[in-house]
């Protein structure tokens, strides 16, 4: 099969390499997937440059996201899997290989029934981008008649994250750091859009909210961005937080949360449990039945090309997801 890897890491260009591999077989419980895309995440390319630590094995295909058909199935998996659209979550996670490749063996649960309505390139950006914002927006609860604060509404996650909240009955905010981005973030459905470059975000989101303040945050940036979201918190908030970049080792400012009954989660999708899994796995593919939900989808690159995939996403200069075409 053709598979990009790489065995040391590095640059991309100096480390990734295209080729032919051996095609596995599913092992029991496995199947094995035909991948038709592969899905390219900032964590992706932090591993193969070595911001993760040392090589976890001799040989990484990576990338943890994806989509394909199952063309066989190992001991003990339904044969009624046979020729099932599929989409992919952390393949590459504590895993050697991933989904950078034309054959893929995978345990079982984590080969996701593609909904009919959803294509291929849009398959490859559920597992990290599409199950952070869902599991993000919805981990406490329902979201009907909330308003919710997205920061970085023209990320990829947060881009669902504001489909998802309004898809749940949420009114949504969200900030970005310019027009073109603002733009972006509009295309989602958010109502109401702040450039935190040029605008108070204190100020806006009170005037927005009559001074109540928002119910939910989801947090791309949670050290950068907390003093100006603690003050915009209603009693019983919660601050649902997947990165912080910016300020790894933020204050805590302790008695101001305490006293408005905040809930601060932290999360890593890779890492959710059993019970949080089927609960995101299951709410995006509804979300996506539903036919309101729009993907992103910034570049479409060829295989051979993966390093150039890598390298633009290292780049951040593309809104949306990077989608190789297997």
């Amino acid at each position: 099969m053709k598979a990009v890897w790489y065995e040391a890491t590095g640059a991309a260009q100096d480390v990734l390499q295209f080729g032919d591999l051996p095609s596995p077989d599913p092992a029991p419980g496995e199947v094995l997937v035909r991948v038709k895309t592969s899905g390219v995440n900032p964590s992706d390319v932090k591993s193969r440059a070595g911001l993760r630590g040392p090589i976890p094995f001799p040989r990484v295909i990576p990338h943890s996201d994806g989509a394909g058909i199952i063309e066989a199935v190992g001991e003990g998996v339904d044969a009624s899997r046979l020729g099932e659209r599929v989409w992919i979550w952390n393949a590459a996670w504590r895993r050697a290989f991933g989904t950078c490749s034309e054959l893929m063996a995978i345990p079982s649960a984590q080969a996701v029934r593609l909904p009919e309505n959803t294509g291929f390139e849009a398959g490859a950006c559920l597992g990290i981008p599409a199950s952070t914002a869902y599991h993000g927006v919805f981990s406490d609860g329902p979201v009907d008649g909330q308003t919710i604060l997205v920061t970085g509404g023209a990320g990829a996650v947060g881009h669902y994250a504001i489909q998802f909240a309004r898809y749940g009955g949420a009114t949504v905010l969200t900030t970005v750091s310019g027009d073109t981005k603002a733009a972006h973030a509009k295309t989602a459905g958010a109502d109401h859009i702040i450039n935190y470059k040029t605008e108070s975000v204190r100020d806006n989101v009170m005037d927005l909210t009559q001074g109540a303040g928002v119910d939910r945050v989801i947090e791309v940036e949670f050290g950068g961005n907390l003093a100006d979201v603690a003050l915009v918190l209603k009693d019983g908030a919660v601050i649902a937080t997947y990165g912080s970049m910016a300020d790894p080792n933020p204050a805590l400012p302790f008695y101001d949360l305490m006293f408005k009954n905040v809930t601060l989660r932290m999360y890593l999708v890779y890492l959710l449990s059993d019970a949080a899994r089927k609960r995101t796995v299951e709410g995006v593919n509804a979300a996506l039945a539903s036919g309101k939900i729009s993907h992103a989808i910034a570049k479409r690159i060829a295989l051979a090309d993966a390093a150039d995939a890598h390298e633009t996403v290292e780049a951040a200069s593309e809104m949306g997801n990077i989608v190789i075409e297997v």
